[in-house]
């Protein structure tokens, strides 16, 4: 096998143009496919941040009508729909994939929250203990809220980053008041999204998702929600997947938990806000295009392969008087097919791995000049090299065949 290989290597050295015009056909189809396929993953990773955000891989579960996010303020309270048990909220623990669980009320739209009569427009949300751990927010000034201002029902508030610049005007906003339909809401805390960046938004149903985020939130103990809005309203519910892939699953398992509890006259349900499924689905006509493309692609190899065929013809040839001569002294026909076969597999793998290096050169440049995303993968490099050996096996083969069903004394007599 190694006297075959140091065979092969001389062979395509001694023709080194020849060989390399022989491998162009498998270095453009590789580079080809490398490019496509490190392109395309890398867009589907842009979809995926560009609409999940480069997040917390949290869910958010919320009661609907119609599809469309449930409106206290204008529609009351929904019949039929209590809030989430503790057994229920243990049964959400418990979701395969599940990280972590709280339970909040939520307003996008806060017209009733004041500071010194300045209007606040963004969201206001009544948190249990658990929701700044699970939707990735750290405390930057002040303090968390307590047990005691749960169970004592204290009028305190947490604040984040964007409500501290937009409502306070830079103030320090730490033992301010707030007055949140009257009532008055002293700040204790200022906290901030781990993670800053936000989705892109393309649509009007994304703007209102994240719309009340990105004008700020007020955040209050979840027990003084009935202070404000005077009644139990039903909950909405964050659960933190452990991986941004599992979100759907954990979304979907949660949603269904959530609706058993609904009574059979609800006319409302809760749905996982699933941006991770639109994502997939526009993955979907992402890799349908890859895979249009990797066929185009595949037609260069084709032709390389047919180019890898031809010129070990013409080695056969050429090399006629020397299998002659290694059949005349007992070279069996193996032998010959197995040095012609390692000859074209090793042009056609050194091709293979010159269309990789291409490929993934290709690829960079393209991000670099154009602000395509890349993103290289490994397994498809490897793939692609042995892939281009089986070419040089296929196609080396007929050649192969035909020099080792030389007969020795022709081959000697043969000029």
């Amino acid at each position: 096998m190694l006297e075959n290989l140091a065979v092969s290597f001389s062979s395509i050295w001694s023709h080194k143009l020849r060989s390399l015009l022989t491998m162009l056909g498998i270095i453009i189809g590789i580079a080809s496919i490398i490019t496509i396929v490190s392109t395309i993953r890398g867009t589907n990773e842009q979809i995926k941040e560009n609409i999940v955000g480069s997040g917390n891989n949290v869910v958010t579960v919320r009661l609907t009508h119609s599809g469309v996010d449930y409106e206290f303020d204008y529609e009351g309270n929904p019949a039929g729909v209590s809030v989430v048990s503790d057994d229920t909220k243990s049964r959400l623990e418990e979701i395969s994939g599940a990280d972590g669980v709280s339970l909040f009320h939520y307003r996008m739209y806060s017209d009733n929250v004041f500071y010194k009569n300045i209007p606040f427009s963004g969201s206001t949300l009544g948190i249990d203990e658990n929701y700044i751990e699970v939707c990735d927010y750290k405390l930057v000034a002040g303090r968390n809220f307590f047990e005691k201002d749960f169970s004592g029902f204290r009028k305190v508030a947490m604040v984040d980053t964007d409500t501290a610049l937009s409502l306070f005007e830079g103030d320090n906003p730490i033992g301010k008041t707030l007055e949140i339909r009257g009532e008055p809401f002293t700040v204790v805390g200022i906290v901030e999204k781990q993670s800053k960046k936000e989705p892109v938004i393309n649509s009007m149903s994304e703007y209102e998702m994240y719309a009340g985020s990105t004008s700020g939130e007020v955040f209050i103990p979840k027990s003084c929600w009935q202070i404000i809005y005077a009644y139990d309203e039903p909950e909405s519910a964050a659960i933190k997947a452990s991986s941004t892939d599992g979100m759907t699953g954990v979304g979907k398992d949660a949603a269904d938990i959530l609706n058993s509890g609904l009574s059979a006259d609800a006319k409302v349900k809760y749905e996982a806000q699933d941006l991770l499924e639109q994502a997939a689905n526009m993955q979907t006509i992402a890799n349908s295009t890859k895979s249009q493309l990797i066929w185009i692609a595949g037609i260069s190899l084709l032709v390389g392969g047919i180019g890898v065929m031809n010129i070990m013809m013409v080695s056969v040839t050429e090399r006629t008087k020397e299998i002659g001569l290694k059949k005349a002294i007992g070279a069996r026909r193996g032998t010959i097919l197995r040095q012609f076969l390692t000859e074209a597999s090793v042009l056609c793998g050194i091709g293979g791995l010159l269309g990789v290096a291409a490929g993934i050169g290709l690829a960079a440049l393209l991000s670099a000049v154009m602000g395509i995303p890349t993103a290289i993968s490994i397994p498809a490099c490897i793939i692609s090299v042995i892939f281009s050996t089986l070419i040089g096996v296929i196609f080396g083969l007929m050649p192969a065949i035909k020099a080792s069903k030389l007969n020795p004394i022709e081959a000697l007599n043969r000029e």
